[in-house]
């Protein structure tokens, strides 16, 4: 039997009203994350409309009202999205695979960040050498001048 096809915009909208946990051992970790970095980008967004809207002569209703509905509504909407289906079926998937990944050792990581440390340095001081052989060369071509002694 072919499963139905519902509209996915219906049923974010639909979801919006529920208060319970979609598969609620699953995916947490993920999920938890993902919630948190939508709660702090919408508590940075209310923080930047509270200082657009602080003036002397505004109204508190207007200078914390409206960033505290941002921030309120946006939470619950961040918490009914990381509840939603069709996204929490894809955070779980998320987890799955990162369990799966082999992490490396601390000494392991700890010598590739000391080669990528070091290789970046290095290609700093090969390219400041190629600068000032290119300088070097235009200035004596002529091409463009040295600085004047005052």
């Amino acid at each position: 039997m072919a499963k139905e096809k519902t509209d996915g915009t219906m049923s974010l909208w639909r979801d919006l009203i529920r208060i319970g946990v979609y598969k609620r051992n699953q995916g947490k970790i993920v999920r938890q994350v993902t919630f948190s970095v939508l709660s702090v980008t919408l508590l940075l967004a209310a923080w930047q409309l509270w200082v657009a809207l602080h003036s002397p002569n505004s109204s508190w209703y207007t200078e914390y009202g409206f960033p505290g509905i941002v921030l309120l509504g946006g939470i619950w909407f961040s918490y009914r999205l990381v509840n939603w289906p069709r996204f929490a079926d894809f955070l779980i998937a998320v987890e799955a695979e990162l369990n799966k990944v082999s992490w490396p050792s601390k000494e392991e990581l700890i010598r590739s960040s000391l080669v990528v440390i070091f290789m970046m340095f290095f290609l700093a001081l090969v390219l400041f050498g190629f600068d000032l052989f290119w300088q070097f060369l235009f200035k004596w071509l002529g091409v463009i001048q040295g600085p004047t002694a005052a």
